[in-house]
């Protein structure tokens, strides 16, 4: 069992630390809310006064936070954890904060020879109180299977994401994606209901195309992932079909943002001439905005 530092006890980081001490770590906390740390100081916790004192004789800390601010106030401020931890413990930010932030603390840490990884989870605050959230672990393969026993106690599962870094990348990745489809879903779910068109049918359908199936999995990897552009939906088709969309919404009074913002993309495409393309040379077209490609 472990020594180990836990601060940030908010709706995810609280159920996180409470299911440490079942496991039988010994847990010191720390948070601003005094009774976010009376409820897991009565799991068997020791509260703290302050980040500095928290670690004190810890192997792991671990970071659970709102922002990258605030970790970086935990780690390097006034009462921050770099005053009074052992040099060879190891800093877990399971914080969901910005990558350059991250990439940067973990660049200062180096400096005073510190390890630090990032490993935010996935899932929900029901998956933090059943112990079985996704752990996204962006570090070392040491700093991996050193944290792993511990990690597992917060989650059933742990992706290596590819080394230090990359686990708040694939997480910022997971959540822009989700967060901008549920906004396109709200649009689709809003139109069938527009057109009285039932939306388990419309699931129904969905289910077994891109539409709910997802591009990474299906078109993509058929065509513009292979470098295969020849058409098995064209561009100028799938621009006709949001087209119509976006008129008949236009009728109904529905407003469709993301359509419509679709559609550009589509009308930017065929400008550039790819109307007889694949429409997975929509991925092409936005490498080239992006400068990632010329």
């Amino acid at each position: 069992m472990s020594n180990i530092a836990f601060i940030g006890l908010g709706q995810m980081g609280k159920p996180m630390a409470s299911n440490l001490i079942k496991k039988g770590h010994s847990l010191n906390v720390y948070d601003i809310n005094k009774t976010a740390i009376s409820e897991v100081q009565s799991l068997g916790a020791h509260s703290s006064i302050s980040p500095k004192e928290a670690v004190k004789g810890c192997e792991f800390i671990i970071t659970m936070l709102p922002n990258g601010k605030l970790v970086e106030n935990v780690i390097f401020g006034k009462d921050g954890i770099i005053h009074s931890m052992d040099k060879n413990s190891l800093i877990i930010d399971m914080s969901t904060i910005h990558p350059l932030e991250s990439d940067s603390l973990r660049n200062r840490l180096a400096e005073y020879n510190i390890e630090f990884m990032d490993a935010p989870v996935g899932r929900t605050s029901d998956n933090a109180i059943a112990g079985t959230l996704l752990i996204l672990a962006g570090g070392t393969p040491s700093q991996i299977e050193r944290s792993s026993p511990i990690l597992l106690c917060m989650g059933s599962e742990i992706i290596n994401a590819g080394g230090p870094g990359r686990g708040i990348r694939v997480k910022l990745i997971n959540n822009f994606m989700s967060i901008s489809l549920n906004a396109l879903s709200a649009e689709a779910a809003t139109l069938c209901e527009a057109l009285e068109l039932p939306l388990d049918i419309a699931i129904e359908v969905m289910k077994g195309t891109p539409a709910i199936k997802s591009h990474f999995t299906t078109t993509w990897a058929n065509k513009v992932l292979q470098n295969d552009l020849t058409p098995a939906f064209m561009i100028e088709l799938a621009h006709k079909d949001l087209g119509i969309a976006t008129d008949v919404a236009n009728q109904l009074h529905v407003p469709l943002s993301m359509g419509a913002a679709a559609r550009e993309i589509y009308n930017q495409a065929r400008a550039m001439g790819r109307g007889k393309q694949d429409w997975t040379a929509i991925l092409e077209q936005a490498r080239i905005n992006s400068g990632l490609k010329k």
